[in-house]
């Protein structure tokens, strides 16, 4: 643990991505102790308000301005924080265990079972992944629940294609043929000797993977097939101010940046990550 957090220390761009996702994070889970105004709640006669840092801590302060509900903007992008991210986060892990599963037990299995589950990820990989995502989503109604398992199943074909590469190898490894041996049954080994090795490429391709999907609930949310109002989505946000973006340029711009910084500080972590896990870029 020591040595990874040596690393990271001297990892300039890995150290800001962490830095940046953990304050985004810290703000997202705080947000309920902050003294924010309330980010549904809205009043006409303070709309589009623009951008202010005088009297910062001021009641009825808005250092992001109002949308064209009179909705603090501020509040909308911490709060739309907490929405995104648990979005993405619970999207990762659902394709994660989808695709781990699925790419364990191709490689292991091999034979009719490998190509029919290969054959599936050829055919998710060779349909667009916004089109799929957008017939899904249409055809189960726009919902948070609906939203993370399109995300989730859109995105289990990457783990599958690795893990199944790293089992091919590691199932002819002395260890497994000992557990063999042993009398040990195909579950037995895929979960106690397999699947601690492939964790190391899962987790980097998970962190990828959190950047991508983010962008994606924000596209679908910008399309109305996301998080629906009055609950705040940086993506929803996006889409509600689109018509004001020369008039009132603050109302997309820090939803906006929101998007791009968290994108940034995810890849520059799972760039770190890679690298630091890859023995050959070490050396």
């Amino acid at each position: 643990m020591m040595s990874f957090l040596r690393a990271l220390l001297r990892s300039k761009g890995g150290l800001i991505g962490a830095i940046i996702l953990l304050v985004l994070v810290a703000v997202a889970i705080g947000a309920p102790l902050l003294d924010l105004p309330n980010p549904i709640r809205g009043d006409l006669r303070a709309r589009l308000v623009g951008p202010t840092w005088e009297g910062l801590f001021a009641p009825g302060a808005h250092p992001f301005g109002t949308d064209p509900n009179g909705r603090d903007i501020l509040a909308r992008v911490i709060y739309g924080a907490r929405i995104s991210l648990s979005i993405a986060l619970a999207a990762v892990l659902l394709g994660a265990l989808i695709g781990v599963t699925l790419g364990i037990v191709a490689g292991f299995t091999g034979g009719w079972v490998d190509a029919i589950l290969m054959r599936l990820v050829d055919m998710q990989l060779a349909f667009p992944l916004v089109l799929f995502a957008l017939l899904v989503v249409a055809a189960l109604g726009p919902s948070l629940t609906n939203l993370i398992i399109v995300l989730g199943i859109t995105s289990w074909t990457q783990y599958a294609r690795i893990v199944r590469g790293q089992v091919l190898a590691l199932r002819e490894r002395e260890f497994v043929l000992s557990a063999r041996a042993a009398g040990a049954g195909s579950l037995r080994i895929m979960a106690r000797h397999i699947l601690p090795n492939v964790m190391t490429p899962v987790l980097v391709v998970g962190t990828l993977e959190l950047a991508r999907i983010i962008v994606m609930d924000a596209a679908l949310s910008f399309l109305g097939l996301g998080v629906q109002p009055p609950t705040p989505s940086w993506g929803r946000m996006l889409a509600d101010g689109r018509v004001y973006i020369t008039s009132a340029w603050w109302v997309v711009t820090f939803p906006g940046l929101a998007i791009a910084l968290t994108v940034l500080s995810v890849n520059l972590l799972g760039d770190w990550l890679r690298d630091y896990f890859d023995p050959k870029a070490r050396q």
